[in-house]
């Protein structure tokens, strides 16, 4: 039974690999040109640059069981997400995590399986483990910030209204409100009042959550204090925006529910099926899994699933 599912798992892994690199690499491009435009916008001059060189601000620094490792990953992408999943933990650990989880899995494969490749493949599958928790924390902390960003603009905007300063407003919502809005604001607020330059305390708000509204945010506010005017507007602005495209994807979630729920029936129905003939009727579902024609058919049949689940996602998948 476990070779089947490893098939299964390299077949469609192979199949949605090759779709995500072809759809998503377009956009990627896309998505930089865009941030390269936005950050030539608010690009600084000379003379804030100078300042922005000699200005220092304390950080603390956090080592884990390797410090070695940590200072190496120090701003690398392996950091990058860690510090955007809002996991406390460090590089070092993530590194010693993911191969003991790969050791444990190819060590249970091989035992089991007898085969090496069935010990290869547990491998990959266990250290990506790691990985994929990030991604999906980020994923889930990213969408959070969406969220709540709006409440952040709105209060912004109605701080400047009172006739409070851009850095106070930013501690007014650091304070007010809750996780991850908040503490990526307080962290704004703490790095310029420790002496860094607005520019960059807001530039590094940008890194550490790489959504486009930020940048959206950021690039408005620095153009308004270098040309002027009134950005409690524009702020109101950005947040109605943010909010009519929330509308705009929930809508689109809606009517897109019922190709999700045929994606999940079609793709999980052939998986289920065979593993109860397996209970019911061994013998005739091992010719399946030991005749050269049956491992042609499951390996034409598993790419043909992930083909399918490929096409159905892209189906129902609407950019906003």
């Amino acid at each position: 039974m476990l070779l089947p599912i490893l098939v299964f798992l390299l077949g469609a892994g192979a199949v949605v690999g090759a779709y995500a690199a072809i759809s998503h690499v377009p956009a990627a491009l896309a998505g930089r040109r865009l941030d390269r435009r936005l950050r030539d916008v608010s690009a600084p001059d000379t003379d804030a640059a100078d300042e922005r060189s000699h200005s220092t601000v304390v950080m603390r620094e956090v080592l884990g069981p390797l410090p070695g490792v940590d200072r190496f990953a120090s701003g690398s992408r392996l950091a990058a997400l860690i510090e955007q999943s809002g996991c406390r933990t460090t590089a070092s650990a993530v590194v010693l995590v993911t191969l003991g989880l790969a050791g444990v899995a190819a060590l249970f494969a091989f035992v089991f399986g007898q085969q090496w490749y069935l010990a290869l493949a547990a491998a990959v599958v266990g250290g990506a483990l790691p990985i994929a928790f990030l991604m999906y924390r980020r994923s889930r902390r990213m969408k959070a910030f969406e969220e709540e960003f709006p409440e952040a603009l709105d209060l912004l905007s109605r701080a400047l209204r009172a006739g409070h300063a851009f850095q106070t407003a930013l501690g007014m919502v650091a304070d007010e409100l809750r996780p991850p809005v908040g503490p990526e604001f307080k962290t704004t607020f703490e790095q310029q009042n420790f002496g860094l330059p607005l520019r960059d305390a807001l530039d590094q708000l940008a890194v550490r959550v790489p959504i486009l509204d930020v940048r959206f945010f950021v690039t408005a506010v620095l153009i308004q204090r270098e040309t002027g005017g009134n950005l409690s507007e524009i702020l109101d602005n950005l947040g109605h925006v943010v909010r009519e495209r929330f509308k705009i994807r929930r809508q689109i979630r809606v009517h897109t529910a019922h190709g999700r729920f045929t994606a999940f029936v079609l793709l999980s129905l052939p998986p289920l099926l065979a593993a109860a003939l397996m209970l019911i009727n061994p013998d005739h579902m091992n010719l399946l899994f030991h005749e050269k024609l049956g491992q042609t058919v499951l390996m034409i049949a598993v790419v043909m699933q992930a083909i399918g689940f490929v096409w159905i996602r892209k189906v129902i998948r609407i950019e906003v």
